[in-house]
Parts: structure tokens; sequence; C-alpha cells
């Protein structure tokens, strides 16, 4: 019995795959957000100092980071 359970933790179930494919979609979505935010302010000459102090309250980024936080700890959950 303890066989089975070893085995059903050491590979990811279907939900584990799909929450992971989020994770990794919504990390991109954020570089991407990043990005494309100081790259605008170089053209613009924001400094980036000023442009990363506007990245903390982007509200976006607040709701992506927040997703990540619930969905990282979701999944450690059902590691356990």
């Amino acid at each position: 019995m303890s066989e089975t359970l070893k085995a059903n933790t050491s590979v990811p179930t279907t939900q584990e795959k799909e929450i992971e494919e989020v994770i990794k979609g919504l990390e991109q979505y954020r570089e991407r957000i990043i990005n494309e935010t100081l790259e605008q302010a170089k053209k613009v000459k924001i400094p980036k100092a000023k442009a990363m102090a506007n990245l903390e309250q982007h509200p976006e980024l607040s709701k992506i980071d927040q997703a990540l936080n619930e969905l990282r700890s979701a999944t450690q959950h059902q590691m356990r």
C-alpha cells in the first residue's frame, strides 16, 4: 500500500500539470507587462527606478501576484 502512495505522489496529476501551465502562463504575462512598461519608460526617458516604483502599484501585476501565490500554495498543499 505504501508503494501505491509513493507512486501517486511522484507522478503529477493532470490537475497539477494544468496548474503548472497556468503558473507558467501568468509568469510569462507578468514578465511581458514589466518588459513592455520598462521599454515604454525608456522611450519617454522615465528613470528605471521610477518605472519600477510605478510597476509595484500596477493593478494587473497585483492580481497576477495574488493568483500566483494562491496557485503555488494550492500545489504545495496537494503535494503533502
